[in-house]
């Protein structure tokens, strides 16, 4: 395919050409350029809507929608220095998001674009993630990353800033997929994370033109190339109806390996990986359960791996009465009065205990109890 880039975008901008008619079109020889040239007659005939084949008549004119995209796309590569427009038809584009049967027929990029090009795993979950969560997805995001894997992931809050962050610290590349343009930072909190993945290697991607703001539909269609980027999707922790299950299926759907890390029972955010793990996904208790799954597939573009990261910290220096209580805990969500029965203190010397221990860093307040997190 020979079109101009530019053609990539007025297409992308048609009303009601989406990604799926896009790759039915050049499945039956409709490239940009043949699609942009043709009339009426044969929009009519490929099964285009009214509103899609007056935005291509518009363009045929010299105005309208498609030529106001192909406008805020050079505006924007004009502005960044490191920006790219990578089109499904050019050398650029990923592999294997190419393969699947969505792909973007655009993606607007900053950063280094050859990080698309190496083998990249997905850390995805919950957004209001529990502390216990978050360590996990920065252990093993950082045990990963080191092994050579690219960490991919959404940039929300919660799982996908702890797997974004754990590489970049290591001054190793990460990829964040914007459900918005490439323009709009979201969350706004994430600004200087987003800025410490750009300098340390990694790379912003959207399929969304410049200035398209964050509509709640835009991210279910963001999941599917987080997912179609990455050989495999780690899922920490989600709740039963997600995004983060939502990518996991979509990787299921697009023959990509899914793995859950599973958790304690009564937490609401383990249920959506007990269920993934039901449904077929790999069970994940270290990095190695991992390796070994996606070793064969990505063979020698996969480094030995580093050691199996350890889940916990150890343990800090506690006063007999603190372990005694955290021993008590177990590792299920427990509540005071629970704690009351198991331990056998008053309620005044139960409480400074807990205070003690979670300012150590060895419990949180997670609901109506706390979770131990060494």
């Amino acid at each position: 395919m020979t079109d101009n880039p530019m053609d990539w975008v007025a297409v992308a901008a048609v009303p009601g050409i989406g990604a799926i008619t896009c790759q039915r079109l050049l499945q039956a020889d409709w490239t940009p350029s043949r699609l942009l040239a043709a009339n009426d007659e044969q929009w009519h005939w490929l099964g285009l809507k009214p509103r899609a084949r007056q935005a291509l008549q518009a363009y045929q004119n010299g105005q309208g929608p498609l030529h106001q995209a192909i406008g805020q796309v050079r505006q924007w590569l004009d502005r960044y220095p490191d920006a790219h427009l990578l089109t499904l038809g050019g050398d650029g584009y990923p592999t294997l998001l190419k393969a699947i049967a969505d792909p973007p027929p655009i993606l607007l990029l900053r950063g280094d674009p050859s990080v698309l090009h190496r083998p990249q795993v997905a850390v995805v979950g919950s957004r209001n993630a529990s502390r216990t969560g978050c360590d996990h997805a920065q252990s093993f995001s950082r045990v990963l990353a080191a092994s050579g894997l690219v960490i991919t992931s959404g940039m929300a809050y919660g799982i996908d800033s702890a797997a974004h962050k754990a590489a970049a610290d290591q001054q190793l590349p990460t990829v964040a997929v914007f459900g918005t343009g490439p323009d709009k930072l979201y969350p706004a909190r994430n600004r200087l994370l987003a800025q410490q993945i750009l300098e340390t290697g990694g790379c912003w991607l959207s399929e969304l033109l410049p200035g398209t703001p964050p509509l709640a539909q835009h991210f279910p269609r963001r999941n599917r190339i987080i997912s179609g980027l990455s050989a495999g999707v780690l899922v920490v922790e989600a709740a039963p109806r997600s995004g983060s299950l939502i990518t996991a299926r979509l990787a299921l759907e697009q023959g990509r390996e899914v793995f859950a890390i599973p958790g304690a029972l009564n937490n609401p955010m383990s249920h959506g990986c007990h269920t993934l793990i039901r449904e077929g996904a790999v069970l994940v208790q270290s990095v190695q359960d991992i390796v070994d799954q996606l070793g064969a597939l990505l063979g020698s573009y996969l480094p030995a791996p580093a050691p199996p990261v350890a889940v916990a910290d150890p343990l800090p220096e506690l006063a007999a009465g603190e372990r005694a209580v955290l021993d008590a805990m177990g590792y299920e969500l427990i509540s005071l009065e629970q704690l009351l029965q198991v331990t056998g203190l008053q309620v005044p010397e139960l409480s400074r205990q807990l205070v003690v221990l979670e300012l150590k860093g060895c419990i949180e307040a997670a609901g109506s109890g706390y979770l131990r997190l060494k």
